[in-house]
């Protein structure tokens, strides 16, 4: 007995209780369709950076975010919350302009963040990219993005800390005189310097390579943000890979925007110990611009709640957690809010006290042991100032996914529209009138979710009266 007692201590002195924590890299682009990875079906650029990730790991497409326009998108993937709680409903603008829309001014800091969570469990968290949840055009006294969980920051001109802001250059221009995209965005801070727009996604990058290597050098796991906004318009490629129109610039950059994220991807790729340990997830934060993106086979743009506005291409690399290499999901109903709850269970973090997350942790599913998808139905509500944009002048204003169903209409439930997944995922043939029974079940769901939500300016804001 002694003996046994002997070996199985010396066992346990030797075998850790558990394996490291991963590191998790968050990759959240900035106004990107659905089809414009050439992994997911572009054919007019390539990313081969991104198209690796995707062949070394998983492809998700039925994914989606949870909203269909960038900040309450970003608070979403951060908090594993419907936006709708903190009053963030649309894009954060100037003070009159979100008081007008009746959301906040900026994300409360004690909404629970995956960040800080993944801080007080030992992590070194850092933000690198677009922010957008607070600290931008006149709203200065925002707080920091070290206030929400992160030990360092670096960000453009829609957050507070230290940010790289765009300088801009056309071929033919005199270099030594760019242009400047918002000259008055020193108003926002000290800690800013000028550079190339063209170049900022690898300024974030330059900036998140030493974290992690001091990370690393420290023995702690890391978690990164590096969120690229050079895909959102106003679109400023190299001056030699420049474009003829919209499309030819956002195809530039879409293209630029890959190569300078693959030194990135290398940097943990090359590295057997953050191979082994790192999951790198990539997708964006809501639908392409009319005419810039392409949301693939999908109906509509970001700001609207069809399939183009919040459908998003997402890829999970892990070459040590992921089971399944170069593979393609195309059952898994889930969505940004998933991936709090799931990010913490995958690392052993425990959740907040006293906070009831809206996504559900789904860790086989985004580890490819499962094609399940979430219980709960995913819901939605349009931006306040989006109830006609893109040419359509009465878009609806709340939306569900449950199931096979798509399901949108009017904040009273009128105005139904389903559709079968299955058979239409391009939005093409409304079957409320066959199905009665799913028109009414989804309805209730709807309303009486959203009255359980704190209320925007959207009913007060329709361009046009309603039909009826």
């Amino acid at each position: 007995m002694k003996q046994l007692l002997g070996l199985l201590l010396t066992f346990a002195l030797i075998t850790p209780l558990h394996a490291a924590p991963p590191n998790i890299v968050v990759v959240f682009i900035d106004d990107m369709g659905w089809g414009d990875f050439s992994c997911f079906g572009n054919q007019a650029a390539k990313t081969p950076h991104i198209d690796r990730m995707a062949k070394e790991g998983m492809r998700f497409e039925q994914f989606y975010v949870n909203s269909p326009i960038c900040s309450p998108s970003r608070v979403a993937i951060s908090t594993g919350q419907y936006p709708q709680r903190w009053d963030i409903t649309s894009f954060l603008s100037n003070r009159n302009h979100n008081n007008q829309r009746g959301i906040a001014q900026w994300l409360d800091p004690k909404a629970p963040m995956l960040a800080r969570s993944l801080k007080h469990a030992g992590y070194a968290t850092g933000h690198f990219g677009k922010w957008h949840m607070g600290g931008q055009r006149d709203v200065n006294d925002a707080p920091p993005i070290t206030d929400y969980g992160f030990d360092e920051s670096l960000t453009n001109f829609e957050g507070m800390g230290p940010k790289l802001l765009p300088l801009t250059l056309k071929p033919g221009q005199d270099p030594h005189h760019p242009g400047r995209i918002w000259n008055r965005a020193e108003i926002l801070g000290k800690g800013f310097r000028w550079m190339q727009r063209s170049k900022i996604t690898a300024g974030f990058v330059d900036e998140a390579l030493p974290f992690i290597d001091k990370a690393v050098k420290n023995g702690n796991p890391f978690y990164i943000n590096l969120w690229p906004d050079d895909v959102h318009s106003p679109f400023w490629p190299p001056v030699d890979k420049w474009g003829n129109g919209k499309r030819e610039l956002f195809l530039s950059v879409l293209q630029e925007m890959d190569r300078q994220l693959g030194k990135l991807f290398d940097r943990i790729r090359n590295d057997k110990a953050l191979r082994d340990n790192t999951v790198i997830l990539i997708c964006s934060d809501n639908g392409p611009e009319l005419g810039a993106g392409v949301a693939g086979p999908f109906r509509g743009y970001k700001t609207q709640l069809y399939e183009g506005g919040i459908r998003s291409s997402l890829i999970a690399w892990g070459p040590g957690l992921l089971k399944k290499k170069n593979h393609v999901n195309r059952t898994s109903v889930f969505s940004a809010i998933d991936l709090v709850p799931t990010l913490l269970e995958i690392t052993g973090t425990p959740q907040p006290e006293g906070v009831n997350f809206d996504g559900e942790s789904v860790p086989d599913i985004l580890l490819g042991k499962s094609t399940a998808s979430r219980k709960a139905p995913i819901l939605f509500r349009r931006p306040p100032d989006r109830d006609a944009f893109y040419g359509d002048n009465d878009l609806p204003d709340l939306a569900v996914r449950d199931g096979k169903w798509k399901f949108l209409c009017e904040y009273d439930g009128t105005e139904p529209e389903l559709f079968d997944m299955e058979t239409d995922r391009g939005e093409t043939k409304n079957v409320a009138t066959d199905h009665p029974n799913v028109v009414n079940r989804l309805t209730e769901i709807l309303i009486a979710w959203n009255k359980t939500l704190p209320t925007d300016n959207g009913p007060q804001m329709v361009k046009k009266p309603k039909k009826k």
